[in-house]
């Protein structure tokens, strides 16, 4: 039990490595959220598309992006370290200098995003609209609060 606990434990850290060493520039970190936050919106939008009645409900396909985004969900934010708000980013000074709001709004984006997933599994539309607008307001009150027009 204890060489699983610690097989575990190197492997947690092994994995936690890259995202720290694989951006070598600012520049770099900050093309890599860009790029999760637009992947992460298409799908993001093709689920609210049905939600709102503009596209025909598929529970196959909102299954599918839900699982996408929420797959999504986390990674870029490994992304917004020291040095990265500057240069071609809509970032605001407030991600670092109010980090603890930042990484609280980045938490309740992430866990309403699980439970748009959990809510597409259902197949359920009522429960796909009310978690995806659950989720969208974490979405704009990150956007309002860190993040330039």
């Amino acid at each position: 039990m204890k060489r699983l606990a610690l097989a575990l434990t190197c492997a947690t850290l092994f994995a936690a490595l890259p995202a720290h060493a694989q951006f070598q520039k600012p520049e770099d970190a900050i093309k890599y959220r860009k790029g999760a936050f637009t992947v992460m919106a298409s799908h993001f939008g093709r689920i609210g598309a049905m939600a709102s009645g503009k596209a025909p409900f598929d529970a196959g396909a909102a299954q599918a992006n839900a699982e996408i985004v929420n797959t999504l969900a986390r990674l870029p934010f490994t992304a917004f370290a020291e040095g990265t708000g500057s240069g071609d980013t809509r970032a605001k000074p407030e991600i670092w200098t109010d980090a603890a709001k930042f990484k609280d709004g980045s938490q309740a984006m992430i866990d309403a995003v699980g439970k748009l997933n959990a809510a597409a599994k259902t197949g359920n539309l009522d429960q796909i609209k009310a978690a995806f607008g659950d989720a969208g307001k974490t979405c704009k009150a990150c956007h309002d609060n860190f993040r330039k027009e």
